[in-house]
C-alpha cells in the first residue's frame, strides 16, 4: 500500500477521518487477524476503499486516481506490458499531447520503473498518482483479451497437429478464468445440436460469449464432473457438486449443477469469488440515513433483522457485510444456511442437508444449544423455522436471515402468515431492509444527455425510454429534477470494457423499515402491507422507486434500470 500502519493512524487521526472507538476496532482487529490497519478498516466497513485511497493519496502529496471513474484506452494501457503492470501493480490511464505519462500506482517508491517506463515510451515526463490495491487490480483485468479470440488460439495451436488433441483441461481452465475477471457470477455452457454455447452472467444478466464446437462439449463436462467429484457414467439425472479452483489471483469455490436436457447435458457453474464478496454496507450504494438505521437494528444485543428481496437481489451479501461487522472475537457467531456459500473465518458455518435431516430448522434448534451471540439463517421458508427463529430473537438472541418478500412491510403479515403471534413479530423485528440490485453506467463510455417535456410529453430519448417515462409518477420527477420541464441523465453508449451493455458493475436501492411504537401497534393489530408502508413513509422511510430515482440523479444507473428491477 506504500504506507505502513503507524502513518495511517496518524493520518486519520489529523483528518478526523475515523471516530477514536471506531479506529481502536480497527486496531483490535490488527491484532486479532494479523492484518494491516488498511485490511482492518475495510473488514470493519469504518471507511470505503475509495476514502481510504484518497486519505493515503492526501498524506503522500500525491492525487488520487479512482481507475473506475478513468477511461482508459487500450492504446495508453498497453504502453506497459501486461507481465509489467502485474509485476510491479502500475497503470498507465493517460497520455496526451503534452507527452506526459500519467501513472498510477500502490507503491510510490519505485521511482526507477516510472523513470524507465517514461524513457521506453518516449514520454517527456510522468506524474504518478495513488490508486488503491483494489482499483489497479480491477485495471488490470483490462488487459485481457476478448474470451473468442483466445479460444480461436487455443484450438488454433492444435490444428493440423498429427495426433493432437485439444487441451480439454484448458478450455475448462480458460472459461473459469475468464468468467472470474469478467466478474460473472454465474456461467452457462449449453449443448445444441450444433455446438456449445457459453454465457457469463454480468451484473444480472446474460452475455453470450462464446460459441465452442459440439464435439467438445461431452469432454468440456466430462472435465468439469471430474474436477467436482461427481459421476462422468450418469448422463440422465441431475447432479450437483463443488470444486476449488486454483487462480492466479485467488483460489475459488465453485458450485457446480448439471442437468440433462434434449441436446445434452447443461453445466451451470456459480462462482464464489472474494470480489463478489468484499463489499461492506457502505460499499452497497445505502443512503446515510437508511445504513443509520440498519447499523441500529444490527448493534441492539438482541431481535431480528430481516433483509427481503426476490432471488439474486443481494440479500446475501448485505447479510455478510453485517456479519463482517459483528465478527469479533469475543461474540460466537453460527449460521445455517443452504448452501454455504461463503466461508467466514470466525463464524460457525453449517450446510443444511434435508437428506440428513439437516434442516433449517433442525440446524437453528442445534445452534440454540451452542451458545450463540448471533444467528444467521439463510432463509425462513416455513412455519417451523420461523417460530425458532422469533422465539430465539425473543430470548436475547441477535437473530439475522432473508425471506422472499416484494418489499419491506410485506415480511410482517407473512410471518404473520407462518402463525407467528402479531405481538411476537412486533417485539422481535427491528430492521426490515427490502432491495434490489441495478446495474450502474458503465464510468468509460458515460455520456450525460437532457430530456425535456411539452404538452404533448417527453422528448429526447428512445421509444423504449419516453414510455417508462410517461408512466413515472411526477411526483419523482418533481422531487429529484425539479419542476423546469427538462432533465439531464446519463447512459452507458457501449464499451469493449461493458461488452457494449453501457452497463458495468452493480449498486443496490433500498427501503429500509425501522419498527418503532407505532409501527408495532400497527402489526399487533394486524395492519395491511399498504397501512405500514404509510405510516413508515410518514416516519421517513425512503421507497426502492425514491432510492433509484436518487441514484439516477446522481448518474450512478439509468430510469429503464430502476423501472425494470422495482416493477418485475
Amino acid at each position: 500500500m506504500g504506507i505502513d500502519d503507524t502513518q495511517l493512524q496518524k493520518i486519520l487521526s489529523e483528518l478526523d477521518y475515523v471516530p477514536a472507538d471506531d479506529l481502536k476496532k480497527a486496531q483490535a482487529t490488527v491484532k486479532a487477524d494479523n492484518i494491516s490497519l488498511y485490511d482492518a478498516l475495510l473488514k470493519n466497513d469504518l471507511m470505503s476503499d475509495q476514502d481510504l485511497g484518497k486519505a493515503v493519496a492526501y498524506s503522500l502529496q500525491l492525487p488520487f486516481a479512482d481507475l473506475s471513474q478513468s477511461n482508459i484506452t487500450e492504446e495508453v494501457l498497453k504502453l506497459v506490458p501486461e507481465t509489467v503492470a502485474t509485476k510491479y501493480k502500475i497503470i498507465t490511464f493517460a497520455y496526451g499531447p503534452d507527452k506526459v505519462l500519467k501513472i498510477a500506482t500502490a507503491n510510490h517508491t519505485l521511482v526507477d520503473v516510472f523513470e524507465m517506463l517514461a524513457k521506453k515510451t518516449g514520454a517527456g515526463t510522468y506524474r504518478v498518482f495513488f490508486a488503491t490495491d483494489r482499483g489497479i487490480e480491477d485495471a488490470l483485468r483490462l488487459y485481457r483479451k476478448d474470451l473468442s479470440v483466445a479460444f480461436e488460439n487455443l484450438l488454433a495451436t492444435n490444428t493440423g497437429k498429427a495426433g493432437a488433441e485439444v487441451p480439454v483441461a484448458k478450455v475448462v481452465d480458460t472459461l473459469i478464468e475468464y468468467a472470474y475477471v469478467s466478474k460473472a457470477s454465474d456461467m452457462h455452457i449449453e449443448p445444441t445440436r450444433a455446438k456449445s454455447l457459453v454465457r457469463f452472467r454480468i451484473d444480472g444478466v446474460l452475455h453470450d460469449m462464446v460459441d465452442l464446437p459440439r464435439a467438445l462439449h461431452d469432454q468440456v463436462i466430462t472435465r468439469i464432473k471430474v474436477m467436482s467429484r461427481l459421476r462422468t457414467d450418469e448422463h440422465f439425472s441431475a447432479q450437483d457438486g463443488r470444486m476449488r479452483v486454483n487462480l492466479s489471483e485467488e483460489s475459488i469455490d465453485v458450485r457446480v449443477s448439471v442437468v440433462p436436457v434434449m441436446a445434452g447435458e447443461k453445466v451451470v457453474l456459480r462462482l464464489l469469488a472474494s470480489h463478489n464478496r468484499q463489499y461492506g454496507l457502505t460499499d452497497l450504494g445505502m443512503q446515510p440515513n437508511d445504513l443509520a438505521k440498519v447499523k441500529n437494528g444490527f448493534t441492539r444485543p438482541h431481535g431480528m433483522v430481516l433483509s427481503t428481496g426476490p432471488t439474486g437481489s443481494g440479500k446475501t451479501t448485505s447479510m455478510y457485510a453485517i456479519l463482517k461487522i459483528l465478527n469479533t472475537r469475543e461474540k460466537n457467531i453460527a449460521t445455517i444456511e443452504d448452501p454455504v456459500e461463503y466461508e467466514v473465518e470466525g463464524i460457525n458455518q453449517i450446510q443444511a442437508n434435508p437428506k440428513t435431516n439437516l434442516t433449517f430448522a433442525a440446524g437453528l434448534r442445534s445452534l440454540l444449544r451452542q451458545d450463540p451471540d448471533i444467528m444467521y439463517v439463510g432463509e425462513i421458508r416455513d412455519e417451523e423455522t420461523a417460530d425458532i427463529a422469533i422465539n430465539s430473537a425473543l430470548t436475547g438472541h441477535l437473530v439475522l436471515s432473508t425471506m422472499h418478500t416484494n418489499d419491506a412491510a410485506t415480511a410482517l403479515p407473512r410471518l404473520i402468515d407462518m402463525k407467528i403471534e402479531p405481538f411476537l413479530v412486533a417485539s422481535t423485528v427491528n430492521v426490515i431492509v427490502a432491495q434490489r440490485l441495478v446495474r450502474k453506467i458503465c464510468d468509460r463510455c458515460k455520456v450525460s444527455f437532457e430530456l425535456t417535456r411539452d404538452k404533448t410529453g417527453w422528448k429526447g430519448a428512445d421509444e423504449k425510454t419516453l414510455a417508462i417515462l410517461t408512466n413515472v409518477n411526477d411526483r419523482l420527477i418533481t422531487k429529484y429534477f425539479g419542476t423546469s420541464g427538462s432533465m439531464r441523465t446519463y447512459r452507458g453508449k457501449g464499451c469493449p470494457v461493458c461488452h457494449q451493455t453501457g452497463y458495468r458493475g452493480r449498486v443496490g436501492i433500498f427501503e429500509v423499515l425501522e419498527v418503532d411504537p407505532v409501527i408495532q401497534q400497527l402489526i399487533v393489530s394486524k395492519a395491511s402491507s399498504e397501512a405500514i408502508t404509510k405510516q413508515a413513509m410518514a416516519n421517513g422511510m425512503t421507497s426502492m422507486m425514491d432510492d433509484g430515482f436518487a441514484k439516477v440523479q446522481q448518474g450512478l444507473t439509468t430510469i429503464e434500470e430502476v423501472v425494470r428491477v422495482t416493477r418485475e
